[in-house]
């Protein structure tokens, strides 16, 4: 199902994907005027929005970011700031090279203070996570991080050091994190901001 609905004076497109065993709905911003609704099979238009509704300030609210944050065809970000691309840079290899230059330094600062030294960093372009460390206490960056604020960044690599001693997401994990992050949920959200 696709319908049109309106929220503070915006035209938004609503796609609708309707599941059996789904119990709840989930809503997500698909373009600058766009959202899908993902609801269980039984629910008819008039309870999707009617939940559309309760949830406008939000989603207005995520739409304006949305616009915010989209980058044109000939844009990238570097470090939480928007460029242009005038001489057609192959971004990937600008990133890589970026990435090699800035992490490597707030790794070992922070290796330093929180006494956890990885086996070893690399780098690679992935679809899903933005750090990771193996068993091995090898850390591994995605190359896209630089396109985010440079607080982001030390958030990804304290959260990976954070790893090498806790190779779960537990309490204890999350207190040392804190302990060298205090403010890590805003830093989160600042990078789920820029997605």
């Amino acid at each position: 199902m696709e319908y049109i609905t309106e929220i503070a004076n915006l035209k938004i497109n609503v796609i609708v994907h309707k599941k059996r065993n789904l119990k709840y709905t989930y809503i997500r911003i698909k373009s600058a005027n766009s959202i899908e609704v993902k609801t269980n099979y039984y629910l008819n238009k008039y309870d999707i929005e009617d939940i559309i509704q309760k949830k406008s300030k939000w989603i207005y609210k995520n739409l304006l970011d949305y616009n915010q944050n989209n980058l044109d065809e000939n844009e990238f970000y570097f470090l939480g700031v928007k460029h242009k691309n005038l001489d057609n840079r192959n971004l990937d290899f600008f990133y890589k090279n970026e990435a090699k230059k800035i992490i490597p330094p707030i790794v070992e600062k922070f290796s330093n203070i929180m006494q956890l030294f990885p086996t070893s960093i690399k780098f690679r372009k992935n679809k899903r996570t933005w750090g990771s460390c193996n068993y091995k206490d090898d850390l591994n960056f995605n190359i896209l991080l630089v396109k985010f604020p440079f607080e982001v960044i030390e958030y990804v690599v304290i959260h990976e050091l954070a790893h090498i001693k806790h190779k779960n997401h537990s309490k204890f994990f999350w207190s040392l994190v804190y302990k060298y992050c205090p403010d890590y949920k805003k830093r989160e959200k600042l990078l789920k901001s820029f997605l």
